[in-house]
């Protein structure tokens, strides 16, 4: 069916409340997007993240009395009557189908593919890991996993436990599997996250391999070889020390989530038990990684 949009700018202080108008109103359905545009890493899961200048977008039916909803609207503090916004008819689409066929499999590296479960892989011999979006972030698309991706597709695996911290979708440690990895181990914060982690293993054949703990009931003496953690700035600064303490002696540490920008300051947060190696940036993202010296 045919959709009516509304386009309005706010602030992440008032943007939920915004929503909340919008939906009173009869939208059927509101998302946020930066006004800007600047890149955005994709939301811890649970999380809704927003930025300094919001817009907020809401559909409305086709049949909608657009003046009676804006006049609602208007009628509220928060807008007034004099509210900026922007009205749009948008087309009728299948879009469900539309993103299903824009959606590719995506090549990491030399050997490393992420294919949706839809398409056929384009190389049955290549390491292809099958996953579709769902409960939980993280397909490949946003270049820090893809950078996450590349880094082990370049490692050797073999006979290794890789811990994937802030695991999401589960897409690093079934690849770091589908690479050859003896064991992987996935936290995160959400039970959503843990839920479609174990569900992408099973599809991919390689759940028996991984173990998934909730950050609150991860055991005190884990370690791992290999540590990857494709989550944001701000936490993989201020958790340094746990995901460092993850890490076994001269073990490999890899942290992305990181806008070019912010490296520095993480890196002064690992330095002191990692040898730092040269940044990889990408698209305005960088990967950091590391190894960490002997006790």
């Amino acid at each position: 069916m045919p959709w009516i949009q509304i386009r309005l700018n706010s602030t992440a202080d008032h943007a939920e409340a915004l929503s909340d108008i919008l939906t009173e109103a009869g939208a059927v359905s509101v998302t946020f997007q930066d006004s800007y545009d600047n890149p955005v890493f994709e939301p811890l899961p649970g999380e809704t993240r927003l930025w300094g200048d919001t817009d907020v977008i809401s559909l409305f039916d086709a049949k909608s009395d657009m003046e009676q909803v804006i006049n609602q609207l208007a009628s509220h503090s928060l807008l007034g009557k004099d509210f900026v916004h922007k009205i749009e008819q948008i087309e009728d689409k299948d879009w469900s189908r539309e993103w299903m066929d824009n959606f590719h499999p995506m090549r990491f590296g030399h050997k490393l593919w992420i294919c949706p479960s839809w398409r056929d892989t384009p190389d049955p011999n290549a390491v292809n890991v099958i996953l579709d979006p769902g409960l939980a972030f993280g397909t490949g698309t946003h270049p820090t996993t893809s950078l996450c991706l590349e880094w082990l597709d370049s490692l050797n695996l073999k006979d290794k436990t890789v811990i994937d911290f802030g695991c999401g979708s589960g897409i690093l440690a079934i690849a770091a599997l589908k690479l050859g990895a003896k064991k992987a181990i996935g936290i995160d914060i959400d039970p959503q996250a843990i839920l479609a982690s174990h569900n992408n293993a099973d599809q991919n054949n390689v759940a028996d391999k991984l173990v998934l703990y909730l950050a609150k009931d991860q055991p005190k003496d884990l370690k791992a070889d290999i540590v990857i953690a494709n989550i944001l700035a701000g936490p993989l600064r201020e958790l340094a020390g746990a995901i460092g303490a993850l890490t076994n002696p001269n073990g490999l540490l890899g942290l992305s989530g990181i806008l070019s920008n912010q490296a520095g300051t993480v890196i002064t947060a690992y330095q002191q038990k990692f040898n730092i190696e040269p940044i990889i940036e990408k698209e305005g993202w960088c990967r950091i990684t590391g190894i960490k010296k002997a006790d």
